[in-house]
Order: C-alpha cells, then sequence, then structure tokens
C-alpha cells in the first residue's frame, strides 16, 4: 500500500463558497487524490493524494481546470561557478526536480537562475540547498519567500482599488444625470441639442449619454464576474458571479434595447452600474479585511531572525539563518534573537520566550538548558549548539500547525457548505418566479417593474457572507491561540473545545511539576538494613528505571555520595514497581499493592505509609530478599499555577477531575490543596484511557470523592461564558483530558478533546489536538474560553448570513427593495461578516 502525501495550495481567484465547492469537486475528480480541504479565508486548499498516481502538476492543472489559479512565486539568484551551458543545464534539471518547482532557467552569460515555485510547498532555502547540492553557490536571493502569497493578497486589492476607482468616475455623472432625467432637471442645453424636439428627444439624447457611461462600467469593471460566471458555468455549476452577471446584465441590455427603440419604457443603465461598483467597493473593504484575518501568521514569521552569528574554523561569521546546520556553535549577544533552535554550551541569561509561550517572566537559561528560535535572549551572553534547524524549528511547527489548522474545516460550517451548494440555482429560481408573479399577477403586463424586482433578487442574495462565516472566525482564532501559547491541531479541536464540561487533569508533569523528590525515610524497627545500605540497593535497582520516582531515589543517592551496583534480571511491572537482584540479593521497589501481591508484610510500616499518604507523599516500599525493609517517601512539589488554574475552569463553570496512579489517600490530600472536584486514583497507565470512556458516558453520576468537599466558584464569574448544557436526559459530558501527550497518548485519544502539556521545543510531537506550548496549566482555561469566544463569532457570522438571506431575499420578490440598495446591502454582509471575525483579535482571553 502506497503512502499518502499532503500538500497546500494556494489558491487564486475564489470569491465565495460556491468557489470553494467547485475547486474541491475538481480536484477530487482528479484519480490519486484522497481528500480536498479548500479555505475561502486563508485561500488554500489542503489536497491529501497518492504521490504514486497524482503530482503536483496534475493537481495545478486541476485548479486551472475549474477556472482558478495557484498563486506562485519567483526567486532570481546568482549563481557562482557556472563553467559552460551544461552545468547550467544540469542545474536546470536539480532544480525541477525539487518538488514544488514549476519552471527554472539558468543562464551561463548573465550567471543568473530564475526559478518559479509553489511557496508553501517549497522554500527559496531549499531551492538555495539544491544549487548547493548540485555544485554551485547561490550568492543572491529575491525576495522573501513568505511574501508571495501577501503580494498575490496586495495585487487583488491594488487591483479591485483600480477597477473601484474607474467604476466610480463613470458612475458618478452617470449617477446624477439619472437623477436629474427622473425629476426633470436637466440642463437647457439638451433641450437645445434635440432642436426643439421637447423633453422625448432630450431623453433620446440623454439615453445615448448614459449607455457610454455605463458601457465602461459593465464590461471593463464587470469584466472579472462575466469571467467567473463563464467559469462556474463551464464547470457546471453557479457562484456569485452568476447572480450579479445575470442581474446587471438584465437591467443593461433591456436598457440597451429602450435605447435603440426595441422595447418601451425607462433605462436602467444607473442600477446596473451602482450595483457593480457597490460589489466592487464591498470586494475592496473584504480584501483588506481578509488579509488582516492572517495577521498572527505573519507575526510569528516576522520573529525569526534574518542572520545567525556562527564560529566556524575558529573564526566567528555572519550567515543567512537558513544557512544554520545542525551541529553549529551560535553566539547570542544580549537583546538580540535567538536564530534556531539548539542546546546552551556555555554562558547564563535570562531569555525571553512569551512570544512563543505566552509567559510572561524570562526564563533562566545555563548549559545544558533547550532554548527556542526567536525568542529574544535579554541579559548574558550565550553560545549554543544548533539542534533543530529550518522546517525542524519549534517556531517553523507552530507556523504549520497554524496553517493546518486554519485549511481545515470545522464541523459547524458543513451546513453552510450544504446550504450554499444549492443557494444560487435557488436564487435564480426565486427571480424568475419573482418576475412571473409580477408580470402576470402583481402588475399584470408591467415588464419594467418585473424586471426590477428580478434584478433585486439577483443581486441582494449573498452566498459570500455564508461562505466566509466559519473559516475566518477559525483563521483569527487560531492565530489568537498561537500568541497565547495554545496550538489547535484542527479547526474541530478549535469547536470541540468549546463545549468541554469536564476538564481531567493528569497529575504527574500537568499539577506537579513532575521533577519529585526523597523527602523521608522510614526503616522497619525488625531491619537488618540500615538506612544508607536500603537507599543504596533501591537506587541501584532504579538505576535502570525510567519512571520520575526511581529517578528522585536514583537522585538522593547519588547526592549523598552512595556507590551504586550493577542490577541484573531488572524487571517493571507497570503501575506496581521494579525488582532486580542486586549483590546476590533480591531488591523489589514499589507500592502496596506490589509487596500484597508477592505477599511480603509490611513489617509494621502500615502506620508509616498512611502517615506519608495522608501528607500527599508517595510511599515507595523496598523489599530485601522478600521481606519489606523501609518505606521511602517521595514527593512532587505543585506548579505554581496549578491552584489558579483550576480555580479559574471552575470560575467557567466546568468540572475538574484528576487521575493518578497513586494511592487515594495520597491523591485526596493532593486534591484538597488545589481544590479538585473528583479524584480518580490508583489507575494504572493502560487504564486512564478506560476511566475518561466512563466519564463520557456516565459523567451525569459524577460526584466528589469521598471526604472531599466540592470546589468553590462553580457559578460561573460575571463575564465569563458559562459551560455550554447539554439537554436533559442525555447523560454524557464533553470531557477534556490533559497530559504529557507521550505517556497518556490513550487517554488524551479517547477524549473529546486532547490537550497536550509541551515544552516548548517538542510542539509537534503530541498527538493531542490541542497542546500547550508552555508547562503552565492555565493554558487549559485560555484555550477553552478562546474556543468559546470562536464559536460564539462563528454562530453569530452564520446567524448574520442565514437571516440576512431569509428577510432580505422575501423583501426583494415583494418589491421592497430598490436593486442598488440591494447592491448595497450585498456588498456589505460579507463585509460585517470578516468585521465581526477580527474581533476576536482584540478580546482579552488570557
Amino acid at each position: 500500500m502506497s503512502e499518502t502525501k499532503q500538500l497546500i495550495l494556494p489558491v487564486t481567484g475564489m470569491t465565495c463558497a460556491n468557489c470553494v465547492a467547485t475547486v474541491e469537486r475538481g480536484l477530487k475528480k482528479q484519480a490519486g487524490v484522497q481528500g480536498v480541504a479548500v479555505n475561502l479565508s486563508s485561500e488554500r486548499a489542503t489536497v491529501t493524494f497518492d504521490p504514486a498516481a497524482v503530482g503536483l502538476a496534475d493537481l495545478i492543472a486541476r485548479v486551472q481546470k475549474s477556472g482558478y489559479g495557484v498563486a506562485a512565486g519567483e526567486a532570481d539568484l546568482v549563481i557562482k561557478r557556472l563553467a559552460d551551458d551544461n552545468d547550467a543545464r544540469r542545474l536546470e534539471k536539480s532544480l525541477l526536480k525539487l518538488e514544488g518547482v514549476l519552471e527554472a532557467q539558468v543562464s551561463v552569460a548573465t550567471e543568473r537562475a530564475r526559478v518559479r515555485y509553489v511557496p508553501t510547498v517549497v522554500s527559496q532555502a531549499e531551492i538555495r540547498a539544491a544549487v548547493s547540492r548540485s555544485g554551485f553557490e547561490a550568492v543572491e536571493l529575491g525576495g522573501e519567500a513568505e511574501d508571495v502569497e501577501a503580494k498575490a493578497r496586495q495585487s487583488e486589492i491594488d487591483m479591485q482599488r483600480r477597477l473601484l476607482i474607474t467604476g466610480l468616475i463613470f458612475t458618478a455623472p452617470l449617477f446624477l444625470l439619472a437623477m436629474a432625467r427622473d425629476f426633470s432637471l436637466l440642463p437647457a442645453f439638451f433641450y437645445e441639442a434635440a432642436h426643439g424636439g421637447g423633453m422625448a428627444e432630450a431623453r433620446w439624447w440623454v439615453n445615448w449619454l448614459m449607455f457610454g457611461l455605463s458601457t465602461p462600467v459593465q464590461f471593463y469593471v464587470g469584466w472579472h464576474y462575466y469571467i467567473g460566471a463563464f467559469k462556474a458555468l463551464r464547470n457546471r455549476s453557479a457562484n456569485m458571479d452568476v447572480l450579479i452577471t445575470m442581474g446587471t446584465s438584465a437591467a443593461f441590455f433591456y436598457s440597451v434595447a429602450v435605447t435603440i427603440g426595441l422595447a418601451p419604457g425607462h433605462v436602467y443603465y444607473e442600477t446596473a452600474a451602482v450595483i457593480i461598483v457597490l460589489i466592487r467597493l464591498g470586494k475592496f473593504f473584504e480584501a483588506r479585511a481578509k488579509g488582516r484575518t492572517s495577521e498572527a501568521i505573519k507575526k510569528l514569521m516576522g520573529l525569526r531572525a534574518k542572520t545567525a552569528r556562527v564560529a566556524r574554523d575558529g573564526t566567528e561569521i555572519e550567515i543567512p539563518t537558513d544557512d544554520v546546520r545542525v551541529g553549529d556553535l551560535v553566539l547570542v549577544r544580549p537583546g538580540e534573537t535567538i536564530p534556531v533552535d539548539g542546546v546552551v554550551v556555555d554562558g547564563r541569561s535570562a531569555v525571553d520566550e512569551a512570544m512563543l509561550t505566552g509567559e510572561s517572566l524570562p526564563v533562566e537559561k545555563g548549559p545544558g538548558d533547550p532554548i527556542i528560535g526567536a525568542t529574544l535572549n535579554k541579559l548574558g551572553l550565550l553560545k549554543f549548539e544548533a539542534t533543530k534547524v529550518g522546517k525542524e524549528t519549534a517556531l517553523a511547527q507552530i507556523i504549520r500547525l497554524v496553517e493546518e489548522a486554519q485549511g481545515s474545516k470545522a464541523p459547524i460550517q458543513k451546513l453552510a457548505d450544504q446550504v450554499s451548494a444549492v443557494f444560487v440555482p435557488i436564487v435564480i429560481l426565486i427571480a424568475l418566479a419573482t418576475f412571473a408573479a409580477w408580470f402576470f399577477l402583481g402588475e399584470p403586463g408591467e415588464f419594467t417593474r418585473a424586471l426590477i424586482n428580478l434584478v433585486a433578487v439577483l443581486v441582494i442574495a449573498c452566498p459570500c457572507a455564508m461562505g466566509l462565516a466559519t473559516p475566518t472566525a477559525v483563521m483569527v482564532g487560531t492565530g489568537k491561540g498561537a500568541e497565547l501559547g495554545v496550538l489547535f491541531r484542527s479547526s474541530e479541536a478549535l469547536e470541540r473545545a468549546g463545549r468541554v464540561n469536564v476538564v481531567v487533569l493528569d497529575k504527574t508533569g500537568t499539577i506537579t511539576k513532575g521533577q519529585p523528590a526523597v523527602t523521608e525515610m522510614v526503616v522497619s524497627r525488625q531491619s537488618s538494613v540500615a538506612s544508607e545500605e536500603l537507599l543504596r540497593l533501591a537506587a541501584s535497582v532504579e538505576k535502570g528505571s525510567e519512571h520520575p520516582l526511581g529517578e528522585a531515589i536514583w537522585a538522593e543517592a547519588t547526592t549523598r555520595g552512595l556507590t551504586f551496583s550493577e542490577p541484573t534480571g531488572f524487571q517493571a511491572e507497570a503501575g506496581h514497581g521494579v525488582s532486580a537482584e542486586v549483590d546476590g540479593r533480591a531488591v523489589s521497589v514499589g507500592n502496596a499493592r506490589m509487596m500484597e501481591a508477592r505477599g511480603y508484610p509490611l513489617d509494621g510500616l502500615d502506620s508509616e505509609v498512611e502517615r506519608l499518604q495522608s501528607e500527599a507523599k508517595t510511599a515507595m516500599l523496598v523489599a530485601v530478599d522478600g521481606q519489606v525493609r523501609g518505606v521511602i517517601a517521595v514527593a512532587d512539589t505543585l506548579k505554581d499555577s496549578s491552584v489558579e488554574a483550576i480555580a479559574e475552569l471552575h470560575r467557567m463553570g466546568l468540572k475538574v477531575a484528576m487521575i493518578t496512579g497513586d494511592n487515594r489517600k495520597t491523591a485526596e490530600a493532593i486534591a484538597k490543596q488545589v481544590g479538585i472536584d473528583i479524584v480518580l486514583a490508583e489507575v494504572l497507565p493502560e487504564g486512564k484511557a478506560a476511566e475518561v470512556k466512563k466519564l463520557q458516558t456516565v459523567g451525569a453520576g459524577l460526584v466528589p470523592a469521598p471526604g472531599l468537599v466540592p470546589a468553590p466558584g462553580l457559578v460561573p464569574a460575571p463575564g465569563l461564558i458559562p459551560a455550554p448544557r447539554r439537554p436533559q436526559g442525555s447523560p454524557q459530558q464533553v470531557v477534556a483530558m490533559v497530559g504529557d501527550g507521550v505517556n497518556d497518548a490513550p487517554a488524551l485519544a479517547q477524549a473529546d478533546v486532547g490537550i497536550a502539556i509541551g515544552t516548548g521545543t517538542d510542539v509537534a510531537m503530541a498527538a493531542a489536538p490541542v497542546t500547550l506550548i508552555s508547562g503552565d496549566l492555565r493554558g487549559v482555561a485560555r484555550a477553552i474560553r478562546l474556543s468559546r469566544r470562536t464559536l460564539r463569532t462563528i454562530k453569530q457570522n452564520l446567524f448574520w448570513a442565514f437571516f440576512y438571506n431569509v428577510i432580505l431575499i422575501p423583501a426583494a420578490a415583494l418589491g421592497f427593495l430598490n436593486p442598488m440598495l440591494a447592491a448595497g446591502a450585498m456588498a456589505f454582509s460579507s463585509v460585517f461578516v470578516v468585521t465581526n471575525s477580527l474581533r476576536l483579535r482584540k478580546q482579552k482571553i488570557a
């Protein structure tokens, strides 16, 4: 079975939801394509396909056949070491083999290479790397790769502005002339020009003048609508362009017929022109507003340092960040941006990571500490070894994840897509029915009145607002999340997080720091093994363990300077403990369940175990040769933000549960400290997913654990959005699971929303739908609150889009709307949707 591949294509020329459907339908017709998601707001198509059956050229050809384009960038490179024409041909072939490169021209005479490429598939850095692999050197590069789509958008804005100004130049005098005609205010020269023919002759001259003014608007300013309508109809679909073209053409060509004497009545040149200009005005504002929805991505891209200072061959040199290699020693001075990810080799400093993690306080860094590219070095000089460069850096991964989320479709969008698929044909039928009803029933024989109402119905209908309602809000929401250190992997995760009403927190590494330490040791009175020797034996067994508790015992023995022995026959029992033979003695280190299962008596340590557990400490029993000889108390300290984070979840109306492998007494002691509602204790790692499933299916029975008082503040604080309520009779809960993303993978997958606590450098490793870049638990509340507000914005947008069409289409059909007013309303309906989504950027989430 061949593997699948995913590419993102920047699509140009889309204006409404029907355009999205047309591109999706066209790409799905291509053999080998397995999935397509097209986003109108970001103007991108995410295509999943079988690379053995279809290539990039085939996908681009499909998009173009559907009537749309794919944005391409151009890179101009000056090439050194080109010897002759054979070198040029060889380099051309190498570049064309690079996926994403559409054209490559290399000239020996000018020593230049011009490359056309798809910026979402290949970067200029990769093009330069291909040149280097071919044995040449690219010493100069054109504009930034990231700017290609921005340039395409700016080009669209410039085009809309140019057409709008042209339309206004012709339409303003045309509209004034029409008003003067209607109110008999025509200047005297019109009557004189009519040679005394009176008002009728003057109107004849005015009609031809209006024809001259409206024709450039109809066929120059409005030509794109004719092209769009033709492409849509050629693909057996109908979009907004079809409606505009039909409406304005009906008014224009009827007016032409009146002008040349083929039909009686009034001319409506100004109606057709004003409709086109108003829609152009709306499209201009929409294009500008849509550009702002992707500002979060642009801000992230702008964080990257352009150059890096590296030590090579004993000298310091400054090179482009793209040229930094893994293993390079990079130097960063105070106040400079760290160019790539790495590990500190020398120096100490405080690093501001707020731009990526949302953490306001600088983080101290010293030898051995990881650092993240795009963060700011505040104080000291740092020398670090580059470990991740290019697309592997945390920043590059964050940008990729945000772009993927913005390109995906939220479930709530399905309704809008279904309606949009049949919207335009239904509107055309309503318009034709309106014409027939007015011509035969409303005002029999009144062709003009019937025509005007038909035009009003055609131009009032707005499929654009429905198509933009969800993707614009998702783009702003996911971008805002990235600024706050919250990464949503899909728009579905963004939507679902807002419906959560139970949050399950893994204890170790989530509520606590995950760095347990030995606090005390108790040796049995009957023990023949001394305290230090017992710790040495236990640490020798734990030497090969990766469990945090085992590492704590090993660290304590190391601190005391004890000498370890090599264990043999090491065995680990998940959720119980470990055992091995040390210096000829059988040693077991684990919990009470392990000792009970092996039939080892606790040797009078029961009361000590209970005391330690009541103090929120984990009691690790140590057995030697089948006898429990002592207990080692290990405690994990709470994260500074845990109490505040859980209190915030309560204020939002959420139930909070804690899941842990610790015994119930230890778990309940920790729960009391932080205000947990429900404790799920003594749960083995493989049992966490089952516990989450229980909460999902029988969540109505959630009650505080015995002896626990429900945490205060379950009533949402003023101004906070309460958790959504499920219908009565439904026992299910929407459960979010928060864990480290590795050990908790099954539970994260089982939960309705999995939230992984990251460390800043491994943001792409966790399989969870939501990742918190920093380890701050307060990010959970941020993620849920952001999701709720994004969901609320989407619902507002959809309500407006549907309400607008449901109310105003019948109003136009009943004759209550002038076509020009209808065009104005239609033009600004999509502007309203985009602007409403942009409000999310300014809302305080943290």
